[in-house]
């Protein structure tokens, strides 16, 4: 089971783009230190990534906090205008760092997401966008939006990807709540992507918005923590928020659900960061070892924290 160590970061609120937030954690590896990325949020409540480095044996032990987005806005109009929050960084032969992301937009009375790709060439330092337009965005299989990619590249040479499609609103309490599962496409070239006909993890009685798929491939299985919540008060009530998941698949596109073998759930002392709902988990592995990065409450107005593996 995953044994909880703590919150690693919370934003102090003293960073002009990092009042508060620190959402869907990635660890990036550095040969002398780990590098979490992460979506902070400024004044006007805009998300854009930036990152922490931390110690690999104490990632509690802080070694620099980054003093500016690695990624800025869109442009008026455009897919990410008014929010760019990270979901998967891949490292390319020629030394460059492409980043997936998701593109916010806000709207009259909800908001839009679409999936975009940015490129470093400084080690991860400073990202611009690789198109003007999203690289996925509602569609015939994204009815109301695509969003917070996963992506692996396989031996052959085929790019996957699991993300959150957006399926439908239903408006609860006056608020048009979004329902979105998780699918699967795959691409010759990590840009243009075919979009699987079969669910990911579909929809069923308590599962109605899954967040952040996170895959890996371990022992030729593929694997993904992911985040699920009910549609009806997920935001104040613990009974109906995010909680982790863990599912397993042969071939990548056929999931079976096994939330029994997630090994952490939400606290339950009300005191804890995590109390109110688990969610965005990301795991890696340094010196034969097991990490899960996860946030708490507030969809990761409490921060970010982690748990290591014990059998």
């Amino acid at each position: 089971m995953w044994i909880k160590q703590g919150v690693i970061y919370k934003p102090d609120g003293s960073l002009p783009h990092s009042r508060t937030h620190a959402q869907v954690p990635f660890a990036y590896k550095h040969d002398d230190f780990l590098r979490v990325y992460f979506s902070s949020r400024d004044d006007s409540g805009q998300s854009r990534p930036t990152f922490i480095d931390v110690d690999y044996d104490d990632p509690k032990k802080i070694l620099y906090i980054h003093d500016k987005p690695v990624l800025e806005l869109g442009g008026p109009g455009e897919y990410d205008e008014t929010g760019a929050m990270p979901a998967w960084f891949v490292n390319r032969p020629n030394g460059d760092i492409w980043l997936y992301y998701t593109g916010w937009n806000r709207t009259w009375n909800s908001y839009r997401l679409s999936m975009g790709l940015s490129v470093s060439h400084d080690g991860g330092l400073t990202f611009t966008k690789m198109f003007r337009g999203p690289i996925m965005d509602r569609s015939i299989q994204n009815p109301i939006w695509a969003a917070q990619p996963s992506v692996m590249i396989e031996d052959d040479g085929t790019w996957r990807m699991w993300y959150i499609s957006g399926h439908k609103c239903e408006y609860i309490h006056g608020y048009p709540e979004p329902y979105y599962r998780a699918q699967s496409a795959v691409s010759k070239d990590g840009i243009h992507w075919e979009i699987s006909d079969i669910p990911t993890l579909d929809f069923d009685d308590f599962l109605h918005a899954v967040g952040r798929p996170s895959v890996f491939k371990e022992d030729g299985i593929y694997k993904m923590f992911y985040s699920y919540r009910h549609s009806r008060d997920y935001r104040t009530d613990r009974n109906q928020s995010y909680r982790l998941g863990y599912a397993e698949s042969i071939d990548g596109t056929n999931w079976e659900r096994k939330d029994h073998l997630v090994g952490i759930a939400k606290s339950e002392n009300p005191e804890d960061f995590d109390y109110q709902m688990i969610d965005y988990a990301y795991t890696y592995q340094h010196k034969g070892k097991k990490y899960l990065l996860y946030n708490g409450n507030g969809f990761g107005a409490a921060g970010f924290g982690y748990a290591v593996w014990e059998d």
